[in-house]
C-alpha cells in the first residue's frame, strides 16, 4: 500500500516545491532592492542611462529608480534624504553639498561642454568661440533667448556667463521655461531663438530641431559631471551601501568604457574622466 502511494507522494512534494519556489520568487520581486537616484535631464534625455545602468542592475540584483530634474532640484532631493545618490553637473554646488554635510564620496564621472545654439541666419551675429561675447550681443540685439530658468546646472552656467558682464537678462526677448533641456530646446526651435545647451543633449535632439551650433570652444563652457552619495549620518534611512556600489560601477573601467562608447549619430556625447 505504501509502495503504491510513493509516486503520488513524490508528485505532491514536487508540486509543493514549485508553489514554494514561486512564492519566494514573487516575494523577492516584491522586495527588490531599489536605489533612488536624482540626476539631470541631460543625462536622462541623452539615453546614456539606458546603457549604463542595466549591467549594474543585473550584477547587483537591484533597480535604479531615476528622478530626472535640474541639478538644483536634484541636490535638494539629496539634502532632504529623498534619494540615495545624486548625479549632477554644477561643480560649485556639488562642493557646497558635500561641505555642508549632505553628501559624501563625490567622484568625477565624465564631461562634455556647453554650446550656444540658434537659427542658421544668426540675427545677433554671435558666431565664434566666446560665450560671454555671444550672450552680450544677444542682449543688446534683444534677440529671443530661451532659458531653462530652473536652477539646473545649465541655468547656473548661463547665470555665471551673464554675471561676467553684469547683465541681468529680462524683457519680452528673454523667455524662461522652468523645464528640462529637451523642452527648452524645442521651444527655442519654435521661436527661432538662441539657447545654452550641453552638447550631449543637442546631439541627441539634433535631428528634431533646426537650430545649429553658433558658439563653442570657450573654456568657460566646460561641463563636468559628478556623482555623490547622500550622507548616511545625515539620513540613516538611505541605501548607502548600494549607492556606493553604483558610484563604484559608473567610475569603474567597465562603466567608463560604456560612457566613452555611447554615441548618437556617430558622435560621442560624454567623455569619461574618473581616472584623470
Amino acid at each position: 500500500m505504501n509502495q503504491k502511494l510513493r509516486p503520488i507522494h513524490c508528485i505532491i512534494f514536487i508540486m509543493l516545491q514549485v508553489v514554494i519556489n514561486l512564492f519566494y520568487v514573487n516575494l523577492a520581486r516584491a522586495e527588490q532592492i531599489r536605489i533612488r537616484m536624482a540626476t539631470t535631464t541631460s543625462t536622462e534625455n541623452s539615453g546614456l542611462l539606458n546603457e549604463l545602468f542595466p549591467p549594474f542592475e543585473k550584477m547587483f540584483s537591484v533597480k535604479v529608480d531615476v528622478i530626472a530634474v535640474g541639478t538644483g532640484k536634484a541636490l535638494k532631493l539629496g539634502e532632504n534624504g529623498d534619494v540615495d545618490v545624486v548625479f549632477v553637473h554644477a561643480r560649485k554646488a556639488e562642493d557646497n553639498f558635500v561641505e555642508e554635510g549632505f553628501g559624501v564620496n563625490r567622484r568625477d564621472v565624465m564631461y562634455n561642454d556647453f554650446v550656444i545654439v540658434g537659427p542658421e541666419d544668426d540675427p545677433a551675429f554671435i558666431r565664434g568661440n566666446d560665450g560671454v561675447e555671444a550672450l552680450t550681443k544677444i542682449f543688446y540685439n534683444k534677440s529671443f533667448f530661451v532659458s531653462r530658468g530652473d536652477e539646473s546646472g545649465t541655468h547656473k552656467k548661463e547665470k555665471e556667463l551673464w554675471k561676467i558682464k553684469d547683465i541681468e537678462p529680462e524683457g519680452k526677448w528673454y523667455l524662461e521655461t522652468g523645464q528640462g533641456m529637451g523642452a527648452t530646446l524645442q521651444l527655442a526651435d519654435e521661436k527661432q531663438a538662441y539657447t545654452l545647451i550641453d552638447r550631449g543633449t543637442y546631439i541627441a535632439y539634433k535631428g528634431k530641431v533646426n537650430l545649429v551650433i553658433l558658439c563653442e570652444g570657450d573654456k568657460r563652457l566646460f561641463n563636468p559631471y559628478g556623482i555623490i552619495a547622500v550622507n548616511p549620518k545625515r539620513h540613516p534611512h538611505t541605501n548607502y551601501i548600494h549607492a556606493m556600489a553604483l558610484i563604484g560601477w559608473v567610475t569603474s573601467p567597465e562603466g567608463q568604457e560604456i560612457i566613452g562608447d555611447f554615441k548618437k549619430g556617430g558622435k560621442v556625447l560624454f567623455h569619461p574622466n574618473a581616472y584623470e
